[in-house]
């Protein structure tokens, strides 16, 4: 019996991926923004590839915007930039 992968699809790139492959953007109840390295916070989520390219692309089609129904400030994408920075590239 084969177990089903979770796929999610990229707000950058718009592809579907194996969840684990993804980053993930979380918003939390009090609005933060932050990288779920987990996958298990609590908030709404969007995902991402471990790529940034494609947190670029996000940014500039507004995919982050479209997923959590919000304006998002450049200071967020930023940090989120510098977060995938320091995250371990594959």
């Amino acid at each position: 019996m084969n177990k089903k992968i979770p796929l999610r699809q990229c707000v950058g790139c718009q592809q579907m991926k194996p969840k684990k492959d993804m980053m993930r953007v979380l918003k939390t109840p009090e609005d933060e923004m932050i990288l779920d390295t987990t996958g298990k916070k609590n908030g709404r989520g969007a995902y991402l590839c471990k790529d940034m390219e494609c947190l670029k692309k996000a940014r500039k089609n507004k995919g982050l915007e479209r997923s959590f129904k919000m304006s998002i400030p450049d200071t967020v994408y930023d940090s989120l930039i510098k977060e995938y920075g320091t995250e371990d590239a594959e």
